[in-house]
């Protein structure tokens, strides 16, 4: 169980209701780095030229819900060997696995905010990028309420 949303010290859940929100699926190692304030994606992926305010976070463990949002900050592109936002510890155990592009897009958040209700998965979990608003994560209750109101 996630227990973010009890701390003390969470954010606020106070993002505007209408702002677009991109949803991604994140493993364990992932999501930690989103802890950490940045999530990559090969550049070659729709997401990276998309248009959104906030990121939300599917966790495809240890809990299958997407649990947390969080306003992004900035994009930065990064070939790997380059400097930047990622180290070579990062390439291995985020990109590595999943992709062969050699340049990715860096996003960087503020705080993660803690969902008061997470969207429980009912369905496979969340494939690719799906868009929706704030008050879309807000308002569905499972990852189907999600879909249907999502784009994907």
């Amino acid at each position: 169980m996630d227990l973010d949303r009890f701390a003390a010290d969470a954010p606020d859940d106070d993002a505007p209701g209408d702002a677009r929100v991109c949803v991604v699926a994140t493993q364990s190692e992932t999501f930690e780095r989103c802890r950490a304030g940045f999530y990559p994606a090969p550049r070659s992926y729709d997401r990276t030229r998309a248009d959104f305010e906030f990121m939300a976070f599917y966790r495809t463990a240890p809990v299958s819900a997407v649990t947390h949002y969080a306003r992004v900050v900035d994009r930065t592109e990064q070939a790997r060997g380059d400097p930047g936002p990622m180290d070579e510890d990062d390439w291995a155990a985020l990109i590595d696995p999943f992709s062969e592009e050699r340049v990715v897009v860096v996003f960087a958040f503020d705080d993660l905010v803690p969902l008061d209700s997470p969207v429980e998965n009912d369905l496979n979990g969340v494939r690719g990028a799906w868009y929706c608003t704030v008050a879309d994560l807000r308002e569905a209750g499972t990852l189907s309420g999600l879909r249907e109101l999502a784009e994907t």
